[in-house]
């Protein structure tokens, strides 16, 4: 249900990656982008467990469909439809920004296929790095600045994150709790449902059914509290349903696309 890979088999959104370099980049600034243009017609947003509480509030959490599922807020229904910005990428109302798209447009990589080092790289096409006038320095006398040490620190964090994500998905998937899910929505003026399929969702019957020695485990090591997030958060589908209908944007497809 994620949008389609970027070009180059880069993450979703990265046009392009560079190594940050005190050598290439000594006069580089950085500065923050006035909009996010690369999220018009972003529909799912990749999300960490981390992130399920405050997301929950604002968007439909949902796992991707295929063997090796990731969780996802959905800004759209539909591929192509992002209901959280406007055309110019601005944010339209307050809302929880998921970490991966305040990373943006930084990103830790292995700069080598075989080595486990991650090198700090940014995507040159993003606008948010160069040499200007105004901005943060990146490097003071060769050394990274406090802010590229804040910009490092925010990625490591991130992919402590995405490790505990993944415990958190081998967990569901061991407890058999996922299923396909689907939702049907009703449309006032239509005959017929607008049905979304293409994602996985837990299953709240078996969720029910788990054993107690099982249940308690999950109690224990917080995944408990993670399923209720997004259980909870799933009634969000009809509000972005609503915003889609307001917005004039609804596409005759009504299948989530799989990753």
């Amino acid at each position: 249900m994620a949008t389609a890979p970027a070009p180059a088999n880069l993450p979703l959104f990265y046009k392009d990656l560079v190594p940050l370099s005190s050598v290439d980049h000594a006069d580089f600034r950085a500065r923050p982008l006035d909009s996010a243009e690369f999220l018009v017609g972003q529909h799912a947003i990749p999300l960490t467990s981390d992130e399920f509480v405050s997301a929950c509030r604002f968007f439909p959490i949902v796992f991707s469909a295929g063997d090796n599922p990731v969780p996802l807020a959905l800004m759209g229904l539909n591929e192509g439809i992002n209901t959280f910005v406007d055309d110019d990428g601005k944010l339209v109302n307050p809302v929880y920004v998921p970490a991966y798209i305040r990373r943006y447009p930084f990103l830790l990589a292995k700069l080598q296929p075989n080595s486990e080092e991650l090198s700090l790289c940014f995507d040159p096409t993003s606008g948010a790095l160069g040499k200007f006038d105004e901005g943060d320095v990146l490097f003071v006398d060769g050394q990274p600045s406090d802010q590229t040490k804040a910009v490092l620190e925010f990625c490591k964090n991130f992919e402590e994150a995405g490790q505990r994500t993944g415990m958190f998905m081998e967990e569901l998937k061991k407890a058999d709790l996922l299923m396909d899910g689907e939702v049907s929505i009703q449309q006032e003026g239509n005959d017929k449902p607008y049905v979304y399929r293409g994602f996985q969702m837990v299953d709240e019957n078996k969720l029910r059914e788990l054993r107690g020695d099982v249940l308690r485990k999950l109690m224990q090591n917080g995944i408990l509290g993670l399923i209720f997030a997004h259980l909870f958060s799933l009634q969000l589908m009809r509000e972005v349903f609503a915003e889609q209908v307001k917005s004039g944007k609804m596409p005759l497809n009504t299948e989530l696309p799989a990753a």
